[in-house]
């Protein structure tokens, strides 16, 4: 069942500012409380906070939220972090993915010139990998597991097979094992009611494997989850000490459906214009596919949350045009009419424009460019 949409479903630019649509608009107010409320749960938990820096890929986010006190950067990509290091000023990075290729083994020993790199694998092969590489430059890298517990995507399935992976890394030249870490993406993604549980038993299960693996030995200091959605459950497991939330800097459709989150903290939004209506019940936006990440959401119907406007479905896009149906005597929709849609995914959305146009009280006062959009390698 889609939870029901808090208050405060309005637009945050004014009418009167002109924009050219569509763009990405970012309220400032919206984004700070969003990063020093999630600073502030972590302090309260003990537990140290390193956003997933891929939904903003933007530099003076990165500094928001290191000011708020994150003690690094979780990237996904090496061209992520090399983008963060150099004009964010990150110096201690967790790239949360295998680093696999000639190409990038390079690329992560210059990385390792410029600050603290700790890499996430989860095979023996990319393992070897790395300590020939490291061996060959005459470096140690800090590693850490990556553990399946319940996601089923990537990462040694927790227990045992996470416990012989370690330990096998840990007998490699250039390695150290330093921790452990998961995404327990399964737990936002599973029904409302599941989801403290979910969240929880993937937290006792990482926590388990740690001490596991401590028992032979490896110190291993860092237990690290990652999920905005399951934030309020997992990193309150005993035992955990770090968390990598992503989309709680901007928020997006998605996590409407927990009820806890609505529009009013929604910091990102797609502008669009209405430049057809070619019936009375469709209306076409000028944002599409190119605009609007391919994502569903289980929270709203059709490709973003048209704020304000809750009846309306933007039910198919294609590159350049979004389709919106529309409810009978539904207003404000003529060409030339505005508005903002929040996407369903925030993080490949990013990943779609230059710039971020941030937004206070109602107006544009700065752009500031999506310096690492575009950085899959």
């Amino acid at each position: 069942m889609t939870a029901p949409v808090v208050a405060q479903d309005a637009p945050v630019v004014l009418s009167s500012q002109e924009l050219d649509t569509p763009c990405v608009v970012v309220d400032e107010t919206i984004l700070r409380r969003n990063i020093d409320e999630m600073a502030a749960h972590a302090a309260r938990l003990g537990v140290a906070l390193r956003p997933h820096m891929k939904t903003h890929k933007t530099p003076e986010i990165a500094r928001l939220q290191l000011a708020a006190g994150a003690v690094g950067a979780t990237c996904a990509k090496l061209g992520e972090a090399e983008v963060l290091v150099d004009r964010a000023g990150v110096d201690d990075v967790l790239i949360a993915y295998a680093v696999v290729g000639a190409p990038k083994m390079r690329r992560l020993v210059a990385l390792m010139e410029r600050a603290h790199v700790t890499v996430a694998i989860d095979s023996h092969d990319a393992a070897v990998a790395l300590s020939r590489a490291m061996t060959g430059a005459g470096k140690q890298l800090d590693i850490s597991i990556e553990v399946n517990t319940g996601q089923d995507r990537a990462g040694a399935m927790a227990g045992d097979e996470a416990v012989a992976l370690a330990l096998d890394v840990e007998r490699m030249s250039g390695l150290h094992v330093v921790g452990v870490l998961t995404h327990e993406g399964h737990a936002g993604a599973s029904d409302p009611a599941a989801i403290e549980t979910t969240a929880l038993a993937a937290g006792n299960a990482i926590v388990e494997t740690a001490e596991a693996i401590r028992s032979h030995g490896i110190e291993l200091p860092y237990v690290s989850v990652g999920s905005t959605p399951s934030s309020p459950y997992t990193p309150t497991v005993p035992g955990v000490t770090e968390m990598r939330p992503g989309t709680y800097i901007f928020y997006d459709n998605s996590i409407f459906r927990h009820g806890r989150i609505g529009p009013d903290r929604c910091a990102a939004r797609i502008a669009a214009t209405v430049m057809s209506r070619p019936a009375a019940d469709r209306a076409i936006l000028d944002a599409g596919s190119k605009a609007l990440a391919m994502d569903p959401s289980p929270s709203h119907p059709g490709h973003g949350y048209v704020v304000g406007h809750p009846g309306a479905t933007i039910a198919l896009i294609s590159e350049e045009h979004g389709v919106t149906l529309l409810p009978t005597g539904e207003s404000g929709f003529a060409v030339g009419d505005r508005h903002e849609v929040i996407p369903n995914h925030v993080c490949p959305t990013i990943n779609l424009t230059d710039e971020l146009l941030i937004v206070r009280d109602g107006w544009v006062v700065d752009t500031w460019a999506v310096a690492a959009r575009g950085k899959v390698r």
